[in-house]
């Protein structure tokens, strides 16, 4: 009988042990996973419609999520928000929109393509790009109203065009440009290439210029403030990645890259 006993107790014994040595395996994984579900675990492509105007501040963006993630990709697609809200409704593949209007940000979510709320994260304001040197003496938005300037405008279904259309209504100004375009960047570069010698687009993209034109302030541009709205898309095929690019964006050090090239705090 003791003889049985102590038989039996020897593979209860290794159960034990195998037991104990599970148990430890498994806290150890689950340990490993909670330190890594964050940058370890994040791969692949992250696809991000972005506002022409975050061209600068979020290709830098990019860089620093992939050097922080490696194994990760982001690509972007720059352009007028209203041309990137059509796209993502009409079922171009993409993982996170960040806008330059809550209006085209709406397109999107109305149409169920966010997944959960959009928010603001940052906020922009106007400016009038002139050639080096301001050579027509440009000081307000109402010089622009003179028949002799060539001015150049977004298109009024882009924010930045409808921003300054709200500028112009509130200083009740009529101005008819040389040509509307599709985006900001596409309004400043007919000044940068001197097809124009003025356009009203944001701080942002004068100051991304450098030294190509020369920026003008206006009163007026307090009144058609745009708050920039960013958001995960529903149908995102790297959800853990477009979180986390959404966390950098609006951290204390994607702040700081946004702050630096002219964007306002939300």
């Amino acid at each position: 009988m003791t003889r049985t006993a102590r038989r039996d107790r020897r593979p209860l014994r290794a159960a034990g042990v195998g037991v104990v040595a599970l148990l430890t395996l498994s806290a150890c994984s689950s340990s490993d996973g909670s330190s890594s579900a964050g940058s370890d675990q994040l791969s692949g492509t992250v696809t991000v419609f972005a506002a022409a105007s975050l061209t600068e501040s979020f290709t830098t963006l990019g860089k620093q999520f992939e050097k922080e993630h490696p194994g990760t990709k982001v690509k972007f697609s720059f352009g007028g928000s209203d041309s990137l809200a059509a796209s993502i409704t009409g079922g171009a593949p993409a993982d996170v929109f960040a806008s330059a209007s809550p209006k085209t940000m709406k397109i999107v979510t109305d149409a169920g393509d966010a997944a959960g709320d959009a928010s603001t994260f940052v906020r922009n304001q106007l400016e009038i790009a002139t050639l080096p040197g301001n050579p027509d003496k440009v000081g307000s938005l109402k010089d622009l109203t003179d028949s002799g300037l060539k001015v150049v405008l977004c298109d009024k279904t882009v924010p930045c065009g409808a921003a300054a259309q709200t500028a112009l209504d509130a200083s009740e100004l009529k101005l008819t440009p040389v040509s509307y375009e599709q985006d900001v960047k596409s309004a400043l570069t007919k000044v940068e290439l001197k097809e124009a010698d003025a356009a009203v687009v944001y701080r942002t993209d004068v100051k991304a210029a450098g030294d190509k034109v020369e920026g003008v302030n206006f009163p007026e541009a307090a009144d058609a403030i745009n708050d920039y709205p960013i958001a995960r898309l529903k149908d995102s095929k790297n959800a853990a990645a477009a979180k986390a690019f959404i966390e950098l964006v609006k951290s204390a050090d994607g702040q700081k890259v946004l702050n630096a090239a002219g964007f306002l705090k939300p």
